[in-house]
């Protein structure tokens, strides 16, 4: 199931991805709907990451082409924002919480102008919408990853974009910063806001997203989250990994056990 879309805000047409000759993403035909809450699902190198790195041209297409916003990324890069997975991050880096979230406010500055006292009060209230104004001063290394990961959203949220990419940024939070995430995700959706999220726990995913890709190597459904996260769909991404996980799926949809544990 590939369900099309009318005016989509994100369009990949017939892209393939190759690492040293050996293909990643292959015929990637894909359209995705404003608005949503969109995760990108599949097995361990299934190409997820190589997914979003194309879109935001940080690898090299070997076929195909993407448009956003009916346009090429130059062209709308201020309205597109993007938060990598935190092992790709460089820590130690010598910076405070609020010197990362000034980074958000960036591509509205002029060249070589310094943030203006706006900009600041931007990001204090970027850093307020994901409890971490006390932290503006810490220096970034000093943060647990929860925190980092809650500053670089906040850092994301700065930059007031109007799609937003995340490769797993659920991935080594505590249970309250993923909660706080989704919260997040759900207030930007209200706002019109596009999220597009890298994801690998299936238990979750029913939950979090709108709009649901399946993906490994090639696309195998991309559509409304509760029409593509079936039994089918998913034993064909995931192939004999998928036994156990299947089971606890079924589970879930005969709310049998709880998805997650509540506090």
């Amino acid at each position: 199931m590939i369900q099309q879309v009318e005016n989509p805000i994100v369009e990949l047409h017939d892209i393939t991805v190759t690492y040293h000759k050996k293909p990643v993403l292959w015929d990637i035909d894909l359209s995705l709907p404003a608005g949503a809450i969109i995760g990108i699902i599949g097995p361990n190198g299934a190409g997820k990451s190589t997914m979003i790195k194309a879109i935001m041209n940080l690898v090299e297409l070997s076929s195909g082409y993407v448009k956003i916003f009916d346009k090429t990324l130059n062209q709308v890069r201020s309205r597109v924002s993007y938060v990598p997975q935190k092992e790709s991050v460089d820590w130690d880096f010598p910076a405070s919480v609020l010197d990362v979230v000034l980074m958000g406010r960036y591509g509205k500055l002029g060249l070589f102008a310094r943030p203006r006292k706006a900009d600041k009060e931007v990001s204090m209230e970027c850093l307020r919408q994901v409890d971490m104004e006390g932290y503006a001063n810490r220096q970034i290394s000093q943060l647990s990853g929860g925190q980092q990961q809650r500053v670089f959203l906040a850092r994301a949220l700065a930059q007031e974009a109007d799609l937003y990419f995340m490769d797993e940024p659920f991935s080594g939070v505590d249970a309250a910063t993923e909660r706080a995430i989704v919260e997040l995700m759900k207030t930007m959706s209200k706002q019109g806001k596009t999220v597009v999220v890298v994801h690998h726990d299936l238990q979750s995913a029913r939950e979090y997203f709108d709009w649901a890709v399946l993906l490994n190597l090639r696309l195998i459904a991309s559509g409304p989250a509760h029409e593509v996260m079936t039994n089918a769909l998913l034993q064909e991404t995931y192939g004999g990994k998928l036994t156990l996980l299947a089971e606890v799926g079924d589970l879930l949809t005969k709310k049998e056990f709880p998805s997650r544990e509540k506090d």
